[in-house]
């Protein structure tokens, strides 16, 4: 087919790069230079069913840094990862900032996405608020992902967060994102949605298939199952 290997799923189909290997395919380094390799074997069957991707931001109360100390991202990552098992929510990246974070997720298997972004918020609040009125602010920002250019254009610009505010000076050195994961395979507090993953499941012979939405189109291989 030239440049692009055409893979189907069900009446969709997505477009990936061609690996100069032939037992794999490169999904994308993304167009602006985002240093990921994504190579997937051939062998692996892979399942879209999903909805759509959303980046999420929320933020701390008047943007205060809440989640400055270590415990508090800790508590965070360990909120997100109980909510993605809990509702069946993909993640795809994130990260947690002093005042802020960023999410890129699938809508959960159960439940609305409003609903499981409500849990995580309530989670973290229960057990950090302290003797304050207010640990977040009621409303986030959502954006729905609906083109693959884009999916990797929010996952780079939540790794190079921490950069841009002058915290660290190379994404990796920041503890609380996915970067790490999604450049040397760090296996972390929670569970995301990379070639490293769906690698390790088909090693482990796990299969999955997530509830279609038809009218969706979605880029990664979302699963909700902790191994």
């Amino acid at each position: 087919m030239g440049q692009f290997d055409r893979v189907y799923q069900g009446s969709e189909s997505l477009e990936y790069p061609k690996s100069s290997h032939s037992s794999e395919t490169r999904i994308t380094e993304a167009p602006a230079g985002i240093p990921y390799l994504f190579n997937m074997p051939w062998g692996l069957k892979r399942y879209q069913h999903t909805g759509q991707s959303h980046f999420i931001t929320f933020s701390c109360y008047h943007r205060l840094p809440y989640l400055s100390s270590t415990s508090a991202k800790q508590q965070f990552e360990l909120s997100l990862e109980d909510t993605r098992v809990r509702y069946g929510m993909p993640v795809a990246g994130y990260v947690v900032m002093p005042e802020h974070v960023h999410l890129l997720v699938w809508e959960p298997q159960r439940s609305n996405l409003a609903t499981a972004l409500q849990s995580i918020k309530q989670s973290v609040s229960r057990l950090l608020i302290g003797g304050r009125e207010h640990f977040w602010q009621k409303r986030y920002y959502d954006f729905n992902v609906r083109a693959a250019d884009k999916f990797w254009e929010k996952l780079h610009y939540l790794h190079q967060n921490p950069v841009k505010r002058g915290l660290v000076k190379s994404p990796e050195q920041w503890t609380w994102s996915s970067f790490r994961h999604h450049a040397f395979g760090e296996i972390g507090t929670v569970e995301l949605e990379s070639h490293w993953t769906a690698l390790r499941r088909e090693r482990a012979g796990i299969r999955f298939e997530l509830k279609k939405d038809r009218d969706a189109t979605t880029f990664g291989d979302p699963g909700s199952t902790k191994i």
